[in-house]
């Protein structure tokens, strides 16, 4: 019996990784669902990835402005995750990084010694991943750290919990 708790690790940091998408908060939700379980710390990550904008020569002020909006967006999104970490009791950080999205989250992944990555996925295909990228795909491909893929079309139902069962009855 021992030895095979000792085989079972249960996840004690997670990574859920946003963009603020639908597909993202799906991710989000179903992330929080794992950390409860295992009573694991959930870090929020937002990447500003503004490397498609570096060939494109910009007025100083509209790059301040634009950048900015992608802290903006970046804290609206990771505060949808770390808001619904802490009210299901989590400890959870909201973290801004800035470069190349999946780069920025395996090296964070790693250094933080995160034992799952879990992140959303529109589930592009054909041309249009070939175009866009996919942060998802390069995440799944190059990390060293176990990653979870949640699919847009996927809703994870929110269960009650036993504390908020027994308060009704």
């Amino acid at each position: 019996m021992e030895e095979s708790n000792e085989k079972f690790k249960p996840q004690r940091k997670i990574l859920i990784a946003t963009d603020g998408s639908k597909a993202a908060e799906n991710a989000a939700d179903f992330g929080i669902e794992i950390a409860g379980l295992s009573r694991a710390k959930v870090y929020a990550v937002y990447v500003i990835d503004i490397t498609p904008f570096d060939s494109i020569l910009m007025d100083e002020a509209w790059t301040k402005d634009m950048y900015e909006q992608f802290e903006k967006t970046g804290r609206e999104a990771t505060s949808y995750v770390e808001k619904n970490a802490r009210a299901a009791g989590m400890e959870a950080e909201s973290i801004l990084l800035k470069g190349n999205s999946a780069k920025e989250i395996l090296n964070f992944a790693e250094k933080q010694k995160v034992d799952i990555i879990v992140v959303g996925s529109l589930g592009k295909s054909g041309v249009q991943r070939f175009l866009l990228g996919n942060v998802s795909e390069k995440i799944l491909r190059n990390s060293k750290i176990p990653v979870l893929v949640v699919r847009e079309i996927f809703k994870f139902p929110k269960f009650v919990s036993r504390s908020q069962r027994n308060a009704k009855v």
